[in-house]
C-alpha cells in the first residue's frame, strides 16, 4: 500500500483517514530515521490509515518510497501460489519392484512399487499401449503419493506414476529420476537449496479438497533438453533433475 506525505514549509504531514472518515495529517517536523520509525509505528496503528490527497499548488505530496529510499530492510519475494501448491505435493522417487498386467483392464499395468515405506504400494497405470512391460521391471519411476486410493478394476491404486506426453497422447514416455536417487526421496521444484525449504506434505483428503494435483499439473513441462519443470523451476532429487528420454517441451501427468 502506497503512504501519502504532504510537505508544507518545514514540516512533512502523514495523510490519514480518522474513524469518524475526515481526512487528517500527522506532522513530523523533520525526515529522519525517527520519524520514519514513528511512521512506521503509525501504520501499524489501527488508529491510522492512509488516505489519498489531492494536492493543492502550494504544497508537494511526497511517496512512502521516497521516505524509505535509504532503507535496506530488504522485501519479500512476491508469493507463487503455484509453487505454494507444489510444494504440498508429496512427489517421491519410486523403484518397481515387479510388473504384470491387469487381469481386468486390458490398458492397465498393475506395479509393485517401493516408495521408502515398510511395504511396497501397489499402483495402476494406464502404460500397456506405451510402454512395453520388460521396460517397467526395475526401474526408478517418480510418483506422485499424496493421492486418495481409487479402485481400478478391483485393484485398489495407492499414487500414480508421473509420465511426459506430448500433445496428441501417442508418445508416453515415464519421467526418470537421476542416477544415485534413492526410492522414497521427496522430490522437490526448484534450486538445491531450496530442499530445505520444502513444506509439509498435504494429506490426501486436503490434495483432493483443494484440488491442489490440478492446480499444479498443469504448469509442469519438459524442456528443450527434456528436463522435468514447474514453469522456470526444475524438479529435482539429491542427485540431479528429473528428465525424461526424448519427448520436449511436453505436458507431464
Amino acid at each position: 500500500m502506497a503512504a501519502a506525505f504532504l510537505r508544507c514549509g518545514g514540516a512533512l504531514f502523514l495523510l490519514s483517514s480518522a474513524s469518524c472518515g475526515r481526512t487528517r495529517a500527522s506532522p513530523f517536523t523533520s525526515l529522519n530515521a525517527r520519524n520514519v520509525i514513528r511512521y512506521r509505528s503509525l501504520l501499524s496503528s489501527s488508529r491510522y490509515s492512509v488516505a489519498s490527497f489531492c494536492a493543492s499548488p502550494e504544497v508537494t505530496v511526497e511517496s512512502a518510497t521516497a521516505v524509505g529510499a535509504n532503507d535496506d530492510t530488504p522485501s519479500s519475494p512476491p508469493a507463487d501460489p503455484v509453487k505454494e501448491a507444489a510444494d504440498a505435493l508429496d512427489i517421491r522417487v519410486g523403484r518397481i519392484l515387479k510388473a504384470w498386467r491387469h487381469p481386468e483392464a486390458d490398458s492397465l499395468y498393475v506395479e509393485e512399487v517401493d516408495v521408502g515405506e515398510p511395504e511396497p504400494r501397489t499402483i495402476c497405470s494406464g502404460l500397456v499401449n506405451y510402454v512395453p512391460l520388460e521396460e517397467l521391471q526395475d526401474i526408478k519411476v517418480v510418483v506422485l503419493a499424496n493421492l486418495k486410493p481409487r479402485n481400478m478394476r478391483g485393484i485398489k491404486s495407492n499414487g500414480m506414476l508421473l509420465a511426459a506426453s506430448d500433445a496428441s497422447h501417442e508418445n508416453v514416455e515415464l519421467l526418470s529420476p537421476p542416477d544415485g536417487s534413492e526410492p522414497g526421496e521427496r522430490i522437490w521444484f526448484g534450486s538445491e537449496e531450496e530442499k530445505e525449504k520444502q513444506s509439509d506434505a498435504a494429506t490426501p483428503n486436503q490434495v483432493q479438497k483443494k484440488k491442489i494435483w490440478e492446480a499444479v499439473q498443469a504448469h509442469l513441462k519438459t524442456t528443450e533438453s527434456c528436463m522435468a519443470t514447474l514453469g522456470i523451476h526444475p524438479m529435482r532429487t539429491s542427485a540431479g533433475v528429473v528428465v525424461c528420454k526424448s519427448l520436449k517441451n511436453a505436458n507431464i501427468s
